[in-house]
């Protein structure tokens, strides 16, 4: 990475998209900077996705004020004095400066206003640490009193100080993905701390949701996974987290890859593909967590199913509808995660294509219309019909109506056999009796 000038970074700070009308907006507010990922990306020669700036100053009445100027909108986030402004498409969040003090490990930090060097100090890593300013003749200045350009040069990840994983452990997490996204490595003392924390399972103090929105981040991308997997069980980040966790880069991956086959969340897939060793010694680690319902569930089956399916579908050559009744029960992460444990690909993707969208042209009302009451011969008529249909047997309305009634009136009939044949005893003429005094 060649060395960039103030008059260089300025120019690149200016062709952010919105940031020509953001900054002639700020005059005469207190100092604000470019902070973060934003400024890493710009250095990078990467477009800066996320504006994130820093305030010497109140950050909401700066975010008020830039509201009111730039016709848009504002929503404060009282805890940590911040807020976001929100202009056409435009987004931008504001903090204010401050300092950070961890009450206990893995917990949220209380913080105060200080300045920008103190603002700086509290964060993750040095590639993170740097700030560009926006205002007046000091606009494109770069503040990078940690070495975070040095590097940014040289593709490390470094710590600011010796308590950072311990005041915040999703930082691990984090070192994950932007050694696998920028292709950087752990600077060896950072690389050290890092694996103490692992082994003293400061994961573990840190609440579910915090743990969720690192994680998941890191199963999205498929080409991140393998990478950041590895070095998750190199460094015991994985048993870190939970016991039962294995980091399996392979089969994460492959699950993530077979998603978009299937029509799977990727990263929900993945996470199953960690949990599949042993689900239900992590299923309490899941729940907390704290994802939707719906998303835990599928989590859940994924893990606890994709091994059987890939054995069954396996076994040999099934009809069409056992291999529906089979998998329509199942959330595609599971077939994902069979399609990763080696589950043949065919039958799956023929499912998915061709066999899950099938629908039945009748239904229950066009029994009943037909004179069969209700009960539960329409229902074992109506997946009768279903098999009979996915299996190529059948075709078309009539057919449907034709057979659905067949089989209802076959049920009915031998329910009413079942019916005589539990009175029979007492009901029936014996033969040779009764007519003759």
């Amino acid at each position: 990475m060649r060395r960039v000038s103030t008059e260089d970074l300025r120019e690149r700070v200016r062709r952010i998209p919105g940031m020509e009308r953001l900054l002639a907006e700020l005059a005469g507010l207190p100092p604000t900077y470019l902070v973060g990922g934003a400024v890493r990306d710009l250095l990078l020669g990467s477009e800066a996705l996320d504006l994130d700036l820093a305030v010497e100053g109140d950050a909401r009445a700066v975010a008020r004020e830039l509201a009111r100027r730039l016709g848009g909108d504002v929503v404060q986030h009282d805890r940590f004095g911040t807020a976001t402004v929100r202009a056409g498409d435009l987004t931008v969040d504001l903090a204010t400066t401050r300092r950070e003090r961890y009450p206990r490990p893995g917990a949220l930090p209380e913080v105060e206003p200080a300045s920008l060097a103190e603002d700086l100090r509290r964060r993750d890593f040095t590639i993170n640490a740097m700030a560009v300013a926006l205002r007046g003749d000091e606009l494109g200045h770069l503040h990078d009193p940690f070495g975070g350009l040095e590097d940014l040069r040289r593709g490390l990840i470094r710590v600011l100080h010796d308590q950072s994983f311990i005041d915040d452990p999703t930082r691990l997490l984090r070192a994950l993905r932007y050694e696998s996204r920028l292709g950087f490595a752990l600077e060896p003392e950072t690389e050290r701390l890092a694996r103490e924390a692992a082994a003293r399972s400061v994961l573990r103090l840190v609440s579910g949701p915090r743990v969720r929105d690192e994680l998941l981040p890191l199963l999205e991308e498929i080409e991140l996974i393998p990478r950041a997997l590895r070095r998750m069980r190199e460094l015991g980040l994985d048993r870190s987290l939970h016991p039962a966790l294995t980091a399996d880069p392979q089969l994460a991956a492959d699950a993530a890859l077979a998603a978009d086959v299937v029509g799977a969340s990727r990263r929900l897939s993945a996470l199953a593909a960690l949990l599949a060793r042993d689900p239900e010694a992590a299923r309490e680690w899941l729940e907390e967590l704290g994802l939707r319902a719906p998303e835990r569930e599928a989590v859940q089956r994924a893990a606890r199913h994709g091994r059987q399916l890939a054995t069954l579908l396996g076994i040999g050559e099934l009809r069409p509808s056992q291999v529906y009744e089979l998998l329509a029960p199942e959330p595609p992460e599971a077939l994902a995660v069979a399609l990763a444990l080696g589950a043949p690909q065919r039958p799956i993707v023929d499912f998915v294509e061709r066999l899950r969208p099938v629908r039945l042209e009748i239904g229950g009302e066009d029994l009943r219309a037909a004179g069969i009451p209700e009960s539960p011969a329409i229902g074992a008529a109506l997946r009768e019909v279903l098999r009979r249909k996915l299996d190529g047997e059948i075709s078309g309305r009539e057919d449907e109506l034709r057979l659905a009634l067949e089989v209802a009136r076959r049920a009915q009939e031998a329910g009413a056999h079942e019916r005589q044949r539990g009175m029979g005893g007492e009901s029936e003429t014996v033969p040779g009796e009764g007519g003759d005094e």
